[in-house]
């Protein structure tokens, strides 16, 4: 890709996700949503491979039409209230086509088809940006409207995303698959608490980054796309693929790593609010994801691959591991004990 062309894209990705969380006018927001989508497309279609091509089409449709679902919930809103705040979203019609915007933009059950499809297309690189960079605006906007949105409905697709999420991925042979499964059990879990308590579930979706950035990184480094590759891993930087493993371990959300954070405290707040049913299905439907991030880790560091002395040539390769992708996957495994300082936080 022409290095000009990347230096736009990039530029317009940071510039849509600024004009749409700093603005408060429907209308603005909208704008940042269009400038993200647009600067994204030639970053997926970027290997010109059939695969990029069909992922790029899904994603400009599927976001055309939350963009639309989005514009008309504002406009209709406007036209009942005489209100563009963003806000300021009163009406029940509105507020029901606002979550169905939004939750097709992040890809909440049952509006998920198109993300897995979308992220097998792309690139590694690219897919870390549409997990975490692209998903940075609707759930700034799913926090702003918050109280307003349809509870039940959020709720609903909360529980169907965590137990899509994390039942789907279990029969996944590709890793970006299971990374996309991943993005939406994680995002359930940031649905079910964002009416009780926002300010966690911002800090959900940044444990996710952090946690999603170290895998994405890592595996962009031994260059590791399905399942059975993960077993030659160990051959290319040994000391990687044992950090991979914690750093899996710490996505599914396993004690004493800093993925266990973000879980307990939804569970602690849930309980909090006399929701202890839905505490205890949230709490049963992360051990199917457990289930799969654990089949990764064993992949990636107990399993050997047959006739392994084939593999040993690849250990004459000294292959140096970024600072970034090591400074990542520190903070995934050793953040848990500053808990007590981040949620001091304002």
């Amino acid at each position: 890709m022409n290095p000009q062309a990347k230096l736009i894209s990039t530029l317009s990705l940071l510039l849509g996700t600024t004009i749409t969380i700093s603005s408060n006018h429907w209308t603005m927001a909208w704008t940042g949503l269009e400038i993200n989508t647009l600067a994204i497309l030639p970053l997926i279609s970027k290997p010109h491979h059939p695969r990029a091509i069909e992922a790029t089409t899904k994603y400009f449709l599927t976001q055309a039409a939350a963009s639309t679902l989005l514009l008309f919930s504002s406009t209709t809103n406007a036209l009942l209230t005489g209100q563009w705040d963003i806000t300021q979203l009163t009406h029940p019609i509105p507020c029901l086509l606002m979550t169905t915007a939004i939750s097709i933009k992040l890809g909440l059950v049952p509006f998920h088809f198109w993300f897995p499809e979308v992220l097998q297309g792309s690139s590694l690189t690219t897919s870390l940006l549409l997990a975490t960079v692209m998903k940075f605006p609707p759930i700034t906007l799913l926090l702003l409207t918050s109280p307003s949105l349809n509870y039940t409905l959020l709720t609903i697709m909360a529980i169907s995303s965590a137990t899509l999420g994390g039942w789907a991925g279990l029969n996944q042979t590709q890793i970006r698959k299971v990374m996309a499964f991943s993005s939406i059990s994680h995002l359930g879990w940031m649905t079910i608490i964002i009416i009780y308590n926002p300010k966690l579930t911002l800090i959900t979706f940044y444990l996710y980054c952090l946690m999603t950035a170290a895998i994405f990184l890592a595996l962009n480094t031994i260059k590791i796309l399905k399942l059975s590759s993960m077993m030659t891993a160990w051959t290319k930087i040994p000391s990687l693929s044992a950090t991979l493993m914690l750093t899996l371990l710490s996505l599914a959300g396993l004690p004493p790593l800093t993925g266990f954070l973000p879980k307990w405290l939804i569970i602690q707040e849930l309980t909090k609010q006399e929701m202890t049913s839905t505490a205890t299905i949230m709490a049963l439907l992360s051990l199917l994801g457990l289930f799969f991030y654990l089949r990764l880790a064993y992949c990636a560091t107990i399993t050997l691959p047959p006739n392994s002395n084939n593999y040993m040539k690849q250990w004459q390769t000294n292959k140096p591991v970024n600072i970034l992708t090591t400074t990542l996957i520190t903070l995934t495994i050793l953040l848990l004990p500053l808990s007590p300082m981040i949620l001091s936080l304002p």
